[in-house]
């Protein structure tokens, strides 16, 4: 069956998870994804990750540099034109305003024309650093979330979404 919603008019959607258990995490993707998405965005930036090489003057080798791989960078994720099925991303962020904010591991979900999953990346202990409502003007029709960023320690693309099982085995494998 196919669902109507306006979160599938978005090509991004956005699903929250707590990874206190593994259980949980089986069951956000066994829901397909799609079931938990707190919510819909046109655009998506962040999904990158950057190393720069520590590079060392060996003595006697005067043609070159030998390169040394050293700590992975990530990029803020920032999810733009957006809309919401409930209030789950303003309360996220707002939690840290009073100070009961929680950090959450979440997915990022690309769906295709058919409003099938092509891919998604996973993101690890995810804080909430800018949220950013429209610009409300009763004369146009504007998104109900402008831009959402977040912070994060680690994005991980998954892997084998031809099943189900595939995809569980990835997210149990980068969380256990």
């Amino acid at each position: 069956m196919s669902r109507t919603d306006p979160l599938l008019n978005h090509n991004f959607l956005i699903s929250l998870i707590d990874t206190s258990s593994l259980l949980s995490v089986i069951g956000t993707i066994a829901s397909k994804v799609l079931d938990s998405a707190v919510g819909g965005f046109s655009e998506c930036t962040g999904i990158d990750m950057a190393m720069a090489p520590e590079e060392y003057k060996e003595g006697g080798r005067n043609g070159g540099l030998l390169k040394f791989p050293t700590r992975v960078t990530w990029s803020n994720l920032t999810l733009k034109r957006g809309l919401a099925n409930s209030t789950e991303l303003w309360d996220w962020h707002y939690g840290f305003a009073i100070g009961e904010g929680k950090r959450r591991d979440g997915m990022i979900t690309l769906l295709d024309e058919q409003r099938s999953t092509r891919c998604i990346w996973y993101f690890t202990r995810g804080l909430p650093i800018k949220y950013t409502g429209p610009a409300l003007n009763a004369t146009q029709n504007n998104v109900a979330i402008e831009a959402i960023e977040i912070a994060h320690e680690g994005l991980y693309q998954v892997g084998g979404l031809g099943t189900i099982s595939g995809a569980i085995g990835a997210i149990a494998g980068l969380v256990g």
